[in-house]
């Protein structure tokens, strides 16, 4: 067949095909367009999950009877800028759109209709039928300046491609994603989303920066984010990352609440997701996943925003600076937060007992799982005052040492313990069921799991010990070979310094094989073929070792269980508190290993409204 010249309708249908894959597609196009034309204030509706009508509505600068025209025409972009000699840098983007393609790949699947004003101009509009352009009229206009965008029956000119849309319901919910999106990385444009006639969602413009920002976070993502939400903010060789990430209690059963941005495009990256998923290794189980809206800010030419047809891919110039840059700020952020749970526990625990049927015999007798003892019953509970005189070794020496004033001899050391309840986990005053300490703090009461809290005080011991000394390693009586796929092979031989300073020594061994000398001594008689084939699959997925950091933090989580204050041992006062001043002093210890929290506070607001004392 000999080679021929396409008709220009098809070539706009292909390009279609590529930037608008379905309705949620044609208005991110035109809500950025929007955005680069520099407007504070963007309407949007969509009927029949915007198959049937889209229309976007801006007050940017709006466009003029002269340049209508090349607005629907293919490659032609006010967003790029030509040299004398001709030549455009696309590498050097600063707006978001930049491709010209949009309004063209719509028109020539729909039918469009483009009306505009300019600042002092008269409104004008244009016509776009299945790639079929009308002559410019005058038109009218509500706004002072702006532009407004219809697009009605889109893929009416494509029929093939309606086959494979989802339902109306689903295209709404993807617009509506979308939207949210673009709203998070714009927080001082107001936005106002409406679908098939039913207001959606409705955003005020807030003020640029971080409290502006975090108060349009927690309108889209609820005000539980906002108040378990951490400030991000780091730069490191040109590389700015913002943003909120959550508390590791905080965490959800997906990955839908991470959102990425790089220079305010909203991005599907596997490098960024695999920095954030290493960031929170420690603290999360592999069900749980954190909740993050982060922001990537660097010049234009370090990153490559053309390497996707709908940009929603990037190429980043030093990936590991990018990875390295997030793992960094957001493990600095978790360590700052230190024994901080999410406000969610409290609401979990309060919304437990109130939906056990109120605040009587249902709420606290045995029909709320607390036990039918008396609460004076020693099964029951261990008065801090009369337990017995056991310390733990190394608890009572740390109380001492916190509170050198504290006799432990003493017989009523109350006014030692009145103090402590200005401490931010306050005073021991009972043990329950051996397991569990009730602290009183100046405005409420703290309860505490104590196995899972020193689990973690012993965890977070090791991870220190062994950062300071290197991991020990122990060498294999035969050398591992282990087979791969030769870029496997080379992907692992390549980060082989970085395995070394986890205790795997590991070195090439021809083309497609691994040879393995030495490994952690923690994991002890681990299948060595299973760890490398792991660690492959992670360098091919998110650029990093995680296999063999999680195998190491499993194993330090297991030996710090096995070796922190089991349930049902008894404490006694020095003992309980000791635990607490621990827990305020060690970062992370707000959650045990797998993210659950380790302690439940409830104000003394939230304790009288369970009685209706509010």
């Amino acid at each position: 067949m000999p080679i021929r010249r396409l008709p220009s309708e098809v070539v706009n249908r292909i390009a279609a095909g590529e930037v608008v894959e379905r309705p949620s597609s044609a208005i991110k196009e035109l809500v950025e367009n929007a955005i680069d034309a520099g407007a504070r204030r963007i309407e949007i509706q969509a009927d029949g999950g915007g198959l049937s009508r889209i229309l976007v509505v801006d007050d940017g600068r709006g466009m003029g009877p002269d340049e209508l025209p090349l607005a629907v025409e293919r490659h032609a972009t006010s967003k790029l800028e030509v040299d004398d000699a001709g030549d455009v840098d696309l590498l050097n983007i600063h707006t978001l759109g930049f491709r010209g393609e949009a309004l063209p790949s719509i028109g020539s699947v729909a039918r469009v209709t483009i009306s505009s004003r300019t600042i002092g101009g008269v409104a004008h509009a244009i016509d776009v039928q299945g790639g079929a352009v009308s002559t410019v009229r005058p038109a009218a206009f509500a706004g002072d300046h702006g532009a407004r965008v219809e697009v009605r029956d889109l893929f009416y000119a494509t029929p093939a491609r309606l086959k494979f849309m989802k339902s109306e319901r689903a295209e709404s919910m993807a617009i509506s994603e979308e939207i949210k999106r673009q709203a998070m990385a714009h927080e001082d444009v107001a936005f106002i989303l409406t679908l098939d006639g039913r207001p959606v969602l409705r955003l005020e413009a807030e003020h640029a920066g971080d409290e502006g920002r975090l108060r349009r976070l927690a309108a889209i993502l609820g005000e539980a984010f906002g108040e378990n939400a951490l400030l991000i903010d780091q730069t490191r060789d040109g590389h700015r990352l913002s943003g909120y990430a959550g508390l590791p209690t905080y965490s959800r059963g997906n990955a839908a609440h991470q959102y990425l941005f790089v220079n305010g495009r909203p991005v599907r990256d596997r490098l960024l997701q695999g920095a954030l998923r290493g960031a929170y290794a420690d603290f999360l189980a592999r069900d749980r996943h954190p909740a993050a809206v982060l922001f990537i800010d660097l010049e234009p030419t370090r990153v490559d925003v053309n390497v996707h047809p709908a940009k929603a891919e990037v190429r980043f110039r030093d990936p590991a600076l990018a990875r390295g840059l997030i793992v960094g700020a957001l493990k600095h952020a978790l360590a700052g937060a230190g024994h901080r749970a999410s406000t969610t526990v409290a609401d979990q625990a309060l919304s437990a007992f109130q939906g056990r049927g109120g605040v009587g015999r249902g709420a606290w007798g045995v029909g709320a799982g607390w036990s039918s003892e008396p609460a004076y019953s020693p099964g029951a509970w261990t008065s801090p005052f009369t337990a017995p005189a056991q310390v733990i070794p190394g608890l009572a020496e740390v109380s001492a040492r916190v509170e050198p004033g504290l006799d432990p001899e003493t017989p009523n050391p109350a006014p030692h313990t009145l103090d402590l309840i200005d401490r931010p986990l306050g005073a021991a005053r009972a043990q329950l069921h051996g397991t569990y300490i009730v602290a009183q703090t100046r405005d409420g009461m703290v309860v505490v799991d104590q196995h899972a809290a020193h689990e973690r005080l012993v965890y977070e011991r090791m991870k220190a010990q062994m950062s300071a000394g290197g991991v020990a390693r122990q060498a294999l009586l035969v050398p591992a070979v282990v087979q791969l796929e030769p870029p496997e092979a080379e992907r692992v031989v390549a980060v082989a310094d970085d395995l070394a300073e986890l205790g795997l020594i590991i070195e090439g061994f021809g083309a497609g094989a691994v040879l393995v000398r030495e490994t952690p001594a923690l994991l002890g008689d681990t299948d060595v073929e299973g760890l490398i084939r792991d660690i492959a699959d992670d360098l091919a997925e998110t650029g990093q070792t995680l296999a063999l950091r999680e195998r190491l933090a499993e194993v330090c989580s297991t030996m710090a269980c096995h070796g922190s204050i089991r349930a049902g041992r008894r404490l006694n006062a020095d003992e309980m508190n000791a635990l607490l001043r621990q827990m305020e002093a060690t970062p992370h210890s707000g959650q045990c290993n797998h993210g659950r929290p380790t302690y439940v506070e409830l104000k003394l607001a939230d304790i009288e409204r369970l009685f209706g004392r509010r």
